[in-house]
Order: structure tokens, then sequence, then C-alpha cells
């Protein structure tokens, strides 16, 4: 299931052109986008792919390099894990001063090698705004949602960001379709197969949508009859 009204949107990612960061004041000067907590880590595949792609960052691409050194991540005593936090925020967040200027030392990584960065951030970076929830349903099928990461999503502490992406018309600015413009997230989410079918519905209602003629109303006439 999938939201396509999100996929149809217009929504971009901000951040550096008034993404506000999701602390509990706006701080679009410290320029941490969603980067201020860290990023939650998947399973320990994730983690691995992590640790692997920051074995390759140099001084160049990444500020904090000789922090990394003792290691980039962490598994907390609930499981889990976690990029660890350096000043504040992500330890892969490069800080407005920095040479190639504030963001992610993953996103230079792929950039650099001429790739995608899927593989090499954290799931949960690479597939933002996307969020992807799997239920086993009681026949046993898994039913997988997709659709845009809200505060709920985020659980109690949500509601503390003072401004989140997907709540306000700022960030619905982008020059494509949501479903475009990330089709290589969603390829490795849903796979290609799915994926070139949801593309197809998109278009399609997209199409129809252009066709679709206003039905027009005739207006009703005004009574001619002299006031008494």
């Amino acid at each position: 299931m999938l939201d396509l009204t999100f996929l149809e949107s217009s929504w971009s990612c901000i951040f550096g052109h008034g993404c506000q960061g999701v602390l509990t004041g706006p701080t679009p000067e410290l320029a941490q986008g969603c980067c201020s907590y860290g990023a939650h880590l998947t399973d320990d595949a994730d983690r691995q792919r992590v640790e692997a792609a920051a074995a390759r960052l140099t001084p160049e691409q990444w500020q904090f390099r000789s922090r990394g050194r003792r290691g980039t991540t962490y598994v907390g005593r609930r499981g889990g894990g976690q990029t660890r936090l350096v000043e504040g925020a992500c330890i892969f967040l490069n800080r407005p001063g920095f040479a190639r200027g504030p963001g992610c030392a993953l996103h230079l990584l792929a950039l650099d090698e001429g790739r995608s960065y899927v593989g090499l951030k954290p799931d949960v970076c690479w597939q933002l705004p996307l969020h992807r929830e799997d239920h086993v349903t009681d026949s046993g099928h898994v039913l997988t949602q997709i659709g845009p990461w809200m505060r709920r999503d985020w659980g109690e502490g949500g509601a503390d960001f003072h401004w989140w992406c997907t709540d306000t018309p700022d960030a619905y600015v982008g020059a494509q379709r949501v479903v475009d413009a990330m089709a290589d997230e969603l390829r490795a989410m849903i796979g290609p197969a799915v994926y070139d079918r949801v593309l197809a519905i998109v278009t399609e209602r997209a199409a129809r949508a252009a066709h679709t003629q206003p039905v027009n109303v005739p207006r009703r006439r005004a009574s001619r009859r002299a006031a008494n």
C-alpha cells in the first residue's frame, strides 16, 4: 500500500534552503536538518554497511574523520543501534564552516564516487521522508505500507519538533513528483518491478486528471419580480 497523494506531490528536501531543523525551536543557522539526534539503525547489516562506508571517507569529505576512528555507531542496552553524536548532532554531519559546506559526509562520498547514496547512508536517512512499515496479517501475508514520515511516526519525540518538513507547504516546491525524484529510493524499497507498476499507475492518473473537463453548473437566474 502506497500513499499516492504524497508520491504525486512536489515535496523536495530543502536542507539549506529553508529547513528549520527538528529541535524545539527554529535553527536554520545550524544547518542540521533532521540529523540532530543521529540515525537509528535498522539492524546489524545496516550498521555494518554504514561503518564500511565510513572507512572510505577522507578528511576532505568528513569534518569529524579523526573522531570517527573511535567508532561511528553504537548499540544501546536495549538493542538496536545508532550513529554517534558529536557536538550536538550526527557524527557524519559536516557543520557550517567546513570547506565543502554543511551536510552529510556519506552524501559527499556518493557524489564523489558518482553513485547513489542508497546503500551508503543509514536506511532511515536514504529513505526519508518515505516511511516503510511491514505488518503480518492474520493470514500470514506481509502487508507493506509506504508513505511520508509524519510526526506521529516518531512517537512521543515527534511532538517536540518545532518543525517537520512533510507538515509544511514550504517543502512542496520540487520540480519533479516524488515518485520520479525518489526513483532510486523507491526501487530499493519495493523492487524495480513494483516501482514500474506504481509509476505507470501514477502517470495514468495524471493523464486522466489532465483530460478531465470541469463541470459547468448553470447559475440560477435572479428573480425579476419587483419588490413589494
